[in-house]
């Protein structure tokens, strides 16, 4: 039986990076994954294809709908939906090799197949069927490893509803919506949220008819109000339908074409046709057949594996990261997690603020936000000031035409110290690291106010909300 310093279950963003910091780290490290290639969901299915799609179709909607107002006369702009989709399979197969590389330049051990603990140090892993290995070490038949440290980074899955079970075909996940052969006339989004919002706006700019079905009051729920009102406002000038506080009830007619939406608003009854109906409200965490029990990990109340504040789980020498323990379901997040705990294996001074954790939504604009939005924190109580500008007063964004949106960042009223921002805008998602940054060192809104930010650029936007706390922005009243 082969033996380890650490093993870890899952190659996704926290599994890889884990095994990548342990390498550096001098231990000896196993990577098993049950894909055929390396990245888990963000790399294969999530994150980077639909980034992929995103650059794409925007692309596309620019070059038949707005080239003409920049001056730029385009005859016979036509939508190649194969070629389209076989660059953004060429984008996730470089960089799901680019991974597979560097674990064999760190001489990582990588099995392919699916693992299940057989005690608190010994893992079972079986060959999946189909599933030919990323690299020589996968296992077959089946085989045991044994590990001092095994790291628990099976990820998540997306949440079906019990009554809109995913078939495939027209009832999809985010996984197939990725890959559709054919622009759907009708598609039905169910979920506001980041997937839903950003798969909705791939396929509205490429020329299905989109229409959004949330059950909260608004989309975006994690945004404040005026972030999302203008959002929707924008969305809609796009030509999505959104439509709140609508539970959805089933479909009507099973098996028809189209199908047909149910839900419910104060009472009344809603039909959406579709000829893809999109469910995304949410994913779970893969929990299930990796023989917890045997090895004594537990679980929480919503099947997260149960860790303490050093990522170790109930069974001694186990540790879990990413989507199976609590917090936010970001791959950013998973690899913070993943490289503290192969730091505290190593006996390192490990470190995650689980506060400073952005996330972003992928549309045009761009929602980006960290720590307290304006509503999060007056909803506690807490005496803020809050800076606000926007880009309509930024000279990079009227010239790059994207004078849509605003930078806000959150004080507090008497130390000044930053308790959050929120973004909407073009490149929201890179502004928003600067204030995390900020954040991380515990700096005020003077501090970032106060930074030399080059002209013109779009983070200029971000230095005049700094000063805006103070009432000092030097570009708008």
């Amino acid at each position: 039986m082969d033996s380890f310093d650490i093993a870890i279950i899952g190659a996704g963003p926290g599994g890889y990076v884990c095994a990548f910091r342990a390498a550096q780290l001098g231990l000896k490290a196993a990577l098993i994954e049950k894909r055929p290639a390396l990245g888990g969901t963000c790399l294969n299915v999530g994150c980077i294809p639909t980034k992929a799609l995103l650059q794409l179709s925007e692309h596309y909607a620019w070059a038949a709908h707005h080239a003409a107002a920049s001056g730029i006369k385009l005859a016979g702009v036509e939508l190649d939906l194969a070629a389209l989709l076989q660059k953004k399979d060429a984008v996730v197969q470089k960089l799901v090799g680019g991974v597979a590389q560097l674990a064999k330049a760190r001489k990582i051990t990588v099995l392919t197949g699916h693992a299940t603990l057989t005690s608190a140090t010994t893992i079972a892993i079986s060959p999946v069927a189909g599933a030919a290995g990323p690299g020589p070490d996968s296992p077959s038949p089946a085989t045991e490893i044994s590990a001092r440290n095994i790291v628990l980074a099976t990820g998540s899955a997306p949440s079906e509803l019990s009554f809109l079970p995913f078939d495939g075909k027209t009832v999809i996940s985010s996984d197939q919506a990725i890959g559709l052969d054919a622009v759907p006339k009708r598609l039905v989004v169910v979920g506001g949220g980041a997937i839903g919002l950003e798969l909705a706006s791939v396929w509205a700019r490429l020329g299905s008819e989109v229409s959004i079905v949330e059950f909260l009051p608004k989309i975006a729920a994690n945004y404040d109000d005026d972030v999302v009102r203008l959002l929707s406002r924008l969305l809609v000038k796009q030509g999505l339908k959104i439509e709140v506080n609508a539970r959805v009830t089933g479909l009507k007619s099973p098996g028809s074409t189209p199908a047909v939406l149910t839900a419910e608003r104060e009472g009344k009854t809603m039909e959406f046709p579709a000829d893809k109906i999109l469910v995304s409200v949410g994913r779970r965490p893969v929990t299930e057949n990796l023989g917890l029990e045997k090895a004594g990990v537990q679980l929480d109340e919503k099947k997260r594996i149960k860790v303490d504040d050093h990522l170790r789980t109930t069974a001694p020498g186990i540790w879990a990261i990413g989507d199976v323990v609590a917090g936010p379901m970001l791959a950013h997040k998973a690899e913070e997690d993943g490289a503290a705990v192969a730091e505290w294996i190593a006996g390192r001074a490990g470190h995650v603020d689980w506060n400073l954790v952005p996330a972003i939504i992928y549309t045009d604009p761009e929602l980006a936000g960290v720590g307290l939005g304006e509503d999060g924190a007056k909803a506690k109580g807490l005496d803020v000031r809050v800076g606000k500008f926007p880009f309509a007063a930024n000279g990079r964004a009227i010239a790059a035409d994207a004078a849509d949106g605003f930078v806000k960042i959150i004080a507090d009223a008497k130390t000044d110290l930053i308790l959050g921002a929120q973004i909407i805008g073009r490149g929201a998602s890179e502004l928003i690291a600067e204030v995390v940054t900020h954040m991380e060192y515990g700096g005020s809104a003077e501090d970032l106010g106060r930074t030399i930010h080059a002209h013109p650029t779009l983070s200029e936007a971000v230095k005049e909300a700094g000063l805006a706390v103070g009432k000092n922005a030097l570009h708008a009243l």
